[in-house]
C-alpha cells in the first residue's frame, strides 16, 4: 500500500459536481493499492498516519498528531499511486489492485484509521471519477510505502 499524506487547513472531494466528503484541518490521505497488501500493511499504515507527527505545537515544532489536532482524515483511493514510468512515456497500472481486490482493502483501511482515530472519517468514491480540492498547510506531503516501511 501506498499513501501520499497532506497536512491541510480544508479539503474535499467532489463525484458529478456534488460534495461527497470535506474536512477542516487535518489530513488529506491518498491510497493506492496493490495485490500483495494485507490486513497488516492497513494496521501498519493507519497506525503511522494516525501518529504522525506532523503538526506544530505552541512552540511551532512539528510534534503533533492529527489525534492531539482533534483533526480530521479525508481517504481518496487513487490507483495511480502504483503506476510505473520506467518504459515510454505511457504510465503502466498494472501493480495496481483491479476493484474486486482493492475495495475490500480500502474498505478495510477506512475501518481501521476510524478506529485508530476514535470517529467517522471521510472519504471519496471507490472508482469514481472525482474532484479533489485542498487547503495544504506548510505545505507537508509525506510519501509512505508500507512494503518499505518508510
Amino acid at each position: 500500500m501506498r499513501v501520499v499524506i497532506q497536512r491541510v487547513s480544508e479539503a474535499s472531494v467532489s463525484v458529478e459536481e456534488s460534495v461527497v466528503g470535506q474536512i477542516a484541518e487535518g489530513l488529506l490521505v491518498l491510497v493506492g493499492i496493490e495485490d500483495a497488501d494485507t490486513w497488516e500493511d492497513i494496521e501498519w499504515l493507519s497506525n503511522k498516519i494516525t501518529n504522525l507527527r506532523i503538526f506544530n505545537d505552541e512552540n511551532g515544532v512539528m510534534n503533533g498528531n492529527v489525534k492531539d489536532r482533534n483533526g480530521n482524515i479525508l481517504l481518496i483511493s487513487q490507483f495511480t499511486l502504483h503506476a510505473a514510468t520506467k518504459k515510454g512515456n505511457r504510465p503502466s497500472y498494472m501493480k495496481a489492485s483491479k476493484p474486486d481486490i482493492a475495495i475490500p482493502l480500502y474498505e478495510k483501511m477506512i475501518a481501521q484509521l476510524e478506529a485508530d482515530l476514535g470517529r467517522k472519517i471521510e472519504t471519496g468514491v471507490f472508482g469514481a471519477d472525482m474532484k479533489v480540492r485542498s487547503l495544504n498547510d506548510g505545505p507537508v506531503t509525506i510519501i509512505i510505502d508500507s512494503k518499505n516501511k518508510e
